[in-house]
């Protein structure tokens, strides 16, 4: 057969360290939800149930962020260009929230 060539592909070990680390944040992340989980059966619906989604979503939102967009080893004024907005945006909600009268 003229024209094929061969090539022979070998994976690169792994690094034990990184996916060490991928299970802890996954496990993490798992407990924050299981959280919000029992969160949302026990409390009734109200202001300290959504208090309390928002901030165990902020958390993990957090968590992501920094940890699989390394934002957590970046200079501290991008990390504040990038929180800054986002406290706005959070208030936002929370002023759409209650001006709607589901607070």
């Amino acid at each position: 057969m003229s024209g094929i060539v061969e090539t022979h592909v070998t994976p690169a070990p792994k690094d034990k360290s990184k996916v060490k680390k991928l299970w802890q944040i996954a496990a993490i992340l798992a407990i924050v939800t299981a959280i919000e989980f029992v969160f949302a059966i026990t409390l009734p619906k109200g202001v300290l149930l959504y208090t309390i989604f928002i901030t165990l979503t902020l958390v993990k939102a957090f968590y992501i962020v920094s940890e699989f967009m390394h934002l957590k080893y970046e200079v501290k004024v991008l990390i504040w260009s990038i929180m800054i907005p986002l406290i706005f945006v959070v208030w936002l909600i929370i002023a759409l929230i209650y001006e709607g009268g589901n607070l």
